[in-house]
């Protein structure tokens, strides 16, 4: 007798309280299950079921060996399941939430990407700023941006990559209401109100948060970054709505030297034993390309 000899039998036997109905549940007869069974007892030199006419429980040395048969089952399972995604591409369905802005900007093209790659795979994507229940809402991952708040053991972090804030200014701002150089400078601005009304900034390694006001308050980024390119505030923006504009000339960065650390952007799954293909794969192919 090897040693996975009758382990299946018992396993069966123990969460069906029952040997025919571990034979149904196995496909085999009741007679080979009794008989693995009292192999397997004979070897351990143990009884593992109370048996009567009418009932089948299992002993205390029975549910302590069936602890950790069941802990070695299950792995074996899972060593048979990523072995085989090697060979696997994604398919099925993928259920996805990112930020507004960011998703159909950086994420959507590469999801795109993804499924022009791996045809058999159907993505259904939801752009928006609400932080979704993703167990309750049947969602297989979503892209956080900035810290992590709330997300709970149910749920496993992956960082892609970074994001960073800046405030900036059009040109003509500037030359109208000139350039802050201190973070106190701010009372005197126009700054340009998003969905917080404060900004982040660092002062000798600290994190400073300064209240701002203005004459423009959106929840929306781009309207924002409109705003800020028509001369008519400072902004505080990441760098995917700035970095254009930075580059062209049509936006100054401002109190450089207050400027916050970088924060993560995020893969949130829910928690597997095994991560699908799909997720796993989608996970690697946007990792690689944000990281880059």
């Amino acid at each position: 007798m090897n040693a996975w000899d009758g382990i299946s039998e018992f396993i069966a036997v123990s969460e069906r309280q029952s040997f025919t109905a571990a034979a149904k549940q196995l496909g085999i007869s009741v007679a080979q299950v009794s008989r693995q069974v009292t192999a397997l007892e004979e070897k351990l030199g143990t009884q593992l079921f109370y048996r009567t006419t009418r009932k089948v429980s299992v002993t205390e040395a029975g549910q302590i060996y069936y602890q950790h048969c069941r802990q070695l089952l299950d792995g074996l399972g899972e060593a048979e399941r990523a072995i085989g995604n090697l060979t696997e591409v994604p398919r099925g369905k993928l259920k996805l939430t990112a930020p507004t802005t960011y998703g159909e900007t950086v994420i959507a093209p590469l999801v795109n990407d993804f499924v022009a790659r791996y045809p058999d795979l159907e993505v259904q994507c939801r752009f928006t700023n609400q932080k979704l229940d993703l167990v309750l809402e049947g969602y297989d991952m979503a892209i956080r941006l900035g810290r992590l708040e709330g997300t709970t053991g149910s749920l496993m972090t992956q960082q892609l990559s970074t994001r960073r804030l800046y405030a900036c200014a059009a040109r003509s701002y500037i030359a109208k209401r000139g350039e802050p150089y201190s973070l106190s400078e701010l009372n005197h601005h126009n700054c340009l109100v998003g969905t917080l009304d404060y900004w982040r900034f660092e002062e000798d390694g600290r994190e400073r948060t300064i209240r701002i006001h203005g004459s423009i308050h959106a929840n929306s980024g781009q309207a924002l970054l409109d705003a800020a390119l028509k001369g008519i505030g400072i902004v505080q923006l990441p760098d995917y709505y700035v970095d254009p504009w930075i580059a062209s000339g049509d936006l100054i960065p401002v109190l450089t030297k207050y400027q916050p650390s970088d924060e993560g952007i995020w893969a949130i799954y829910p928690t597997n034993r095994h991560l699908s293909p799909k997720i796993r794969m989608l996970v690697e192919h946007l990792g690689r390309y944000l990281g880059s």
